[in-house]
């Protein structure tokens, strides 16, 4: 069973308020007589896991399936030193 509290009390007592809702886990403010808003405490949301680290190579030869060979790479070479 919760415990209630005005909103009056919440507003001028709220250190006593504050440990009711620490010892009892749940507290209805009552506005007017009438149940009007739940405090409960917070409770931190767990941590998501680090993400997993990146896969240079699988990206790499998602890019570039197979090696190039050695006439292949000689011709890049010469292409990209140009008329030197």
């Amino acid at each position: 069973m919760s415990t209630t509290v005005t909103v009056r009390d919440l507003r001028n007592q709220f250190p006593k308020v504050r440990k009711l809702v620490e010892t009892q886990g749940e507290v209805v403010l009552t506005e007017k007589g009438r149940p009007r808003y739940r405090l409960i405490a917070y409770t931190p949301a767990a941590r998501n896991k680090a993400p997993a680290p990146k896969d240079y190579i699988e990206r790499m030869s998602r890019f570039q399936p197979r090696a190039l060979g050695a006439a292949q790479v000689e011709a890049l070479h010469d292409d990209n030193r140009g008329d030197r």
